[in-house]
């Protein structure tokens, strides 16, 4: 069974096809290139739109988990997104991307390129997290320790802040006391 994600924006496997019909209508003097061409400028114009609707302003930075596949393999690592902004997020340097909230309400994008294929996961970092904790997290990200609850002990997922623009709707986990401090 495939992976429940609400879609932000995608230009993977972006099908002609599905757009044929209204370009048609709407271009009738034009190519088929010159259509196709068309569909992935209007595509584009979507993820200005995205990025509008998703202007909004965490109290602290977002953390960006990697998992990137590279010429010599796969590797692991973070970044950060200084300006706490979600519309930040949705910007990407390789050829095709697809933003997304899954099933548990994590922000994520599958990204491809000439060498492979790079999964994201973006979460703010939680007001009351200390430097320390922050630092912690990143070493155990770049030695591959990271569990989830290390992650959400430090981190907040976007979702649900994402959800309130777009009307979806994620469950709460519920946190039992063998896990609270």
């Amino acid at each position: 069974m495939a992976e429940k994600k609400h879609i932000i924006w995608s230009d993977i496997n972006l099908n002609y096809e599905d757009w044929r019909a209204d370009l048609e209508a709407e271009h009738p003097g034009m190519t088929e290139d010159d259509r196709i061409a068309l569909m992935y400028e209007i595509n584009g114009d979507y993820l200005d739109d995205a990025r509008a609707n998703l202007d909004i302003q965490m109290p602290c930075e977002i953390m960006v988990i990697a998992d990137l596949g590279l010429w010599n393999g796969r590797a692991v690592g973070y970044g950060t997104i200084a300006s706490g902004n979600i519309k930040d997020c949705l910007y990407s340097d390789c050829d095709s991307a697809e933003w997304y909230v899954d099933k548990n309400g994590d922000l994520r994008c599958t990204a491809h390129h000439h060498d492979g294929t790079n999964h994201y996961l973006y979460r703010a970092v939680k007001l009351e997290a200390t430097d320390g904790q922050v630092a912690n997290l990143q070493r155990r990200i770049y030695h591959r320790l990271a569990a989830r609850s290390d992650i959400t002990r430090v981190t907040e997922r976007l979702g649900d802040a994402i959800g309130a623009v777009y009307g979806w709707d994620f469950p709460q986990r519920v946190k039992t006391r063998a896990h609270e401090i």
